[in-house]
């Protein structure tokens, strides 16, 4: 295995060559056949190939609809826009998440009400996320986040109890069950990505799944500017050169085919990439158990994980309020050591309530989601990515553990 190389960068600072990287696309022969497809039939914009994407995707997870959009963010917001989201309304996200989470609620004049998290999980307090519910609560987005999926029985009494709808942020869930049910399943929907760093990748996209017939059918019309039909479904009918009603106010959230290709190509191998991954969790937990100082990722009974990230927690001390400031520092000073040796890592997201953005808007502090701030400042994200090797595996955690021991 090659060592890490250095150079000298701008002002004099050492740079360190990424050896072992926080994550990298599995692509072959397969996914270079596949986009030259779109590009000999001429059709590169949404088409066939995003919808045989949409199937394969549906089979996977057993959706019953899958359709496929721009963004895990495009997918959330088209989701909180069918289910009638809007001002006046509020709308339950964790205060630990990726902000997106957040955001797409703040797009339709809704307000964000944050909820603490589990640290165990990352996920959120179920007893949190009841507590936050108001008259004026419509709906509940369930994050399941790094790959863990969120307690869907208990999510799902709340809202019966309460009457809201769920959206399930999937971002991180591809893979991720409970009882053999996928995320994406539980909830009104379920929004994924695919994001480089996710288990499979279409450079960005995003998807929603739903059993409602009525719901996928507003999706696929509101990504398409709200469209009465689709560019393709016009062009391969009669009557081509009428243009479709527009009933609704839709956006352009629309996948291109080649990205669709890619994602067809990547499903056919999916099963594979997830079970390397789980591999790779389960050696980092072998590796990593005598380390007392360091919480690895929890995965309670009954539940599959599906490793978009590992996750853990550096806690030479019970987090609190009153260390973490301390504990944080040696965090970061960790985390330098081992970019200083060529290894990739990151914290697992942000409070995303305590973004400048939110914090300022809301008069949110560190106070009312403590458990949110100790995840935010005290998380590491170790490397995986299906090919990852065992001596690279290896590698990590022997240098996480001098890191500290120094």
């Amino acid at each position: 295995m090659a060592s890490a190389e250095r150079a000298r960068g701008g002002a004099g600072v050492l740079v360190t060559q990424v050896r072992i990287p926080i994550s990298r696309p599995s692509f072959g022969a397969a996914e270079r056949d596949a986009i030259l497809k779109p590009l000999d039939s001429g059709w590169v914009v949404q088409g066939p190939c995003v919808a045989e994407f949409e199937r394969k995707f549906a089979v996977f997870t057993g959706a019953l609809h899958a359709a496929a959009t721009t963004s895990c963010t495009t997918a959330l917001h088209l989701a909180i826009v069918e289910l009638g989201a809007g001002p006046g309304d509020e709308v339950i996200v964790p205060a630990f998440t990726w902000i997106s989470t957040a955001n797409v609620v703040e797009y339709t004049g809704a307000t964000p009400v944050f909820c603490d998290i589990d640290l165990a999980t990352f996920n959120v307090d179920v007893d949190a996320l009841e507590a936050a519910v108001t008259p004026r609560t419509v709906g509940i987005v369930a994050v399941h986040l790094f790959g863990l999926c969120a307690d869907m029985p208990r999510i799902l009494d709340v809202a019966r109890r309460h009457h809201v709808w769920v959206v399930e942020d999937a971002a991180c869930g591809f893979g991720a069950r409970i009882d053999g049910r996928h995320a994406g399943t539980f909830g009104d929907a379920g929004c994924f990505s695919f994001h480089p760093r996710k288990a499979i990748t279409t450079g960005e996209g995003g998807m929603v799944t739903t059993s409602s017939s009525a719901r996928d059918g507003r999706i696929r019309s509101l990504r398409d500017h709200g469209a009465s039909r689709s560019d393709f479904a016009r062009h391969t009918s009669a009557d081509g050169f009428l243009l479709p009603e527009y009933e609704i106010l839709g956006f352009n959230y629309r996948m291109t085919d080649i990205q669709g290709a890619l994602g067809s190509a990547q499903m056919d191998r999916a099963a594979a990439i997830l079970a390397r991954r789980q591999e790779i969790a389960r050696r980092y937990d072998e590796r990593l158990r005598s380390c007392a100082w360091l919480a690895t990722p929890q995965v309670p009974r009954t539940y599959d994980h599906g490793y978009q990230s590992y996750v853990c927690t550096f806690r030479p001390d019970t987090p609190s309020l009153d260390n973490v400031e301390r504990l944080h520092a040696r965090r970061n000073a960790l985390m330098r050591r081992l970019e200083s040796e060529g290894i990739a890592t990151r914290a697992g997201t942000h409070a995303a309530a305590l973004t400048s953005f939110y914090a300022r808007k809301y008069g949110l502090s560190r106070d009312r989601f403590p458990r949110a701030h100790i995840a935010e400042q005290l998380t590491i994200s170790l490397p995986i990515f299906d090919r990852l090797a065992d001596e690279d595996v290896d590698v990590v955690c022997e240098s996480l553990k001098r890191a500290v021991d120094a």
